[in-house]
């Protein structure tokens, strides 16, 4: 048998299915299936395989981690979430806007979800921010680049996905790494906005009474108690995440349908079908890609890209420039969770060869992945901000560059300056 010969069947017939509209995990699927067929590899491997990728205590945080930001969602959060920053920042020039790069880095708190931040906090901000006089394309660009702090903040579950894909890398660890970016994609987002409402001239928002103040602040920080349950018993050492996500996940049930009670309790049974919804299509995704990835080690192809990398160049700064060129050209065609279980396995011996931290890499995978859910075709979250907005892909797409740009330039820092990354993790280890 020729490993070439099966290399190329392989990835031919994955692009192949791709082409023709395949879902990615049946793409991930059919091509392992092709391969081991050509290589006379007896088929129940592909069964074994897929239960195996799937066989991981770890993995039950990801339910709980969507079922929490389903029912926060689903309670009215986001409202809160928007008082409690608007009390913040609401009254410095373009004061609105401003609350919308809080509001989601809230949001995205305890989510983790960027689809999830964009809908929730877009359908509350965008209106609002048109009804005071902004722009509307503005409005949809600043909220779906806002979105994508969701991904980067903890508790992201694609960090969680991450870890297992990345063969277990600390989880604790990511989500530590996650927060002085996070800090640093806000700043920046703020900073663009800030200077488009000089520009445009956008008024500062109006002063919060005194005597509503105490009621914000208490059901803000209420409302984001959740994410300080998940990251305080996962830092802490008390829970592991399974356990943190399934705390939360009571938690906010009980605050959102006993304590707040804005919607009847009939409203779980939507939430749990979209979470059942959501959690199948990543354990069918991570179960076929955990089939891909044994056919893809099998064949050695991880050890021959890392060969090919350092051909090019022995250089760190270059492969890694190299490696973050390949990042944001996939993450047009390919949405947040296959590109992380089909690329960790490909791309992280090569930073480990090159000497780059797992934990490093996950958050510039992490970070490039979720720049792709702002460009077509495939932009999931930009398809959501301009459908809450009312407007067009193109209109929304020129919208989102200047915060785009600003996204870039933290790409490059979090790249190039490990100490972004690697500072928590390093002194909570």
């Amino acid at each position: 048998m020729d490993t070439s010969i099966a290399i190329t069947v392989l990835a031919v017939s994955f692009v192949g299915l791709m082409l023709l509209k395949f879902p990615v995990a049946l793409s991930l699927a059919g091509s392992t299936l092709i391969t081991l067929i050509y290589m006379d590899i007896p088929l129940p491997v592909l069964g074994q395989q897929m239960i195996h990728g799937i066989s991981s205590f770890s993995l039950l945080a990801i339910p709980f981690f969507i079922l929490t930001g389903q029912i926060m969602g689903e309670g009215g959060l986001a409202l809160r979430l928007v008082n409690f920053a608007n009390l913040i920042v609401g009254r410095i020039r373009g004061g609105l806007a401003l609350v919308n790069c809080i509001a989601c880095m809230f949001f995205g708190n305890i989510s983790g979800s960027a689809v999830a931040d964009a809908s929730s906090v877009g359908s509350v901000m965008i209106p609002m921010m048109k009804k005071k006089g902004y722009d509307v394309d503005y409005s949809v660009g600043l909220t779906i680049s806002s979105a994508i702090q969701g991904v980067v903040v903890p508790p992201s579950h694609n960090l969680v996905l991450y870890s297992i894909v990345a063969g277990g890398v600390s989880i604790k660890a990511l989500f530590l790494a996650g927060i002085v970016p996070g800090f640093i994609l806000l700043g920046s987002l703020m900073t663009v906005a800030y200077i488009y409402a000089i520009k445009r001239g956008y008024e500062p928002g109006e002063p919060v009474p005194k005597e509503q103040r105490p009621g914000i602040i208490f059901h803000g920080l209420l409302s984001l108690s959740p994410a300080f349950i998940i990251l305080g018993g996962i830092l802490s050492g008390w829970f592991t995440a399974s356990e943190s996500g399934a705390l939360a996940a009571l938690y906010a049930f009980i605050l959102s349908f006993v304590v707040y009670r804005e919607v009847p309790l009939k409203n779980m049974w939507p939430v749990l079908k979209r979470t059942f919804r959501t959690v199948l299509m990543v354990y069918f995704l991570i179960a076929t890609s955990a089939a891909f990835g044994w056919i893809m080690a099998y064949l050695k192809l991880p050890a021959l890209i890392t060969e090919m990398f350092l051909s090019v160049s022995d250089s760190p700064f270059m492969i890694m420039l190299l490696i973050n060129i390949l990042l944001l050209l996939l993450g047009g065609p390919m949405d947040m969770a296959p590109m992380i279980l089909i690329m960790t396995p490909i791309l992280l011996p090569v930073c480990t060869a090159i000497g780059i931290d797992p934990v490093h890499f996950g958050l510039i995978l992490i970070f490039n992945a979720g720049m792709g859910l702002l460009t077509p075709p495939v932009g999931t979250v930009l398809f959501v901000g301009c459908a809450i907005g009312g407007i067009s892909i193109s209109q929304g797409t020129k919208a989102m560059m200047p915060f785009f740009w600003a996204m870039m330039v933290v790409l490059l820092l979090i790249t190039y300056v490990p100490q972004t990354v690697m500072w928590l993790p390093t002194m909570f280890k």
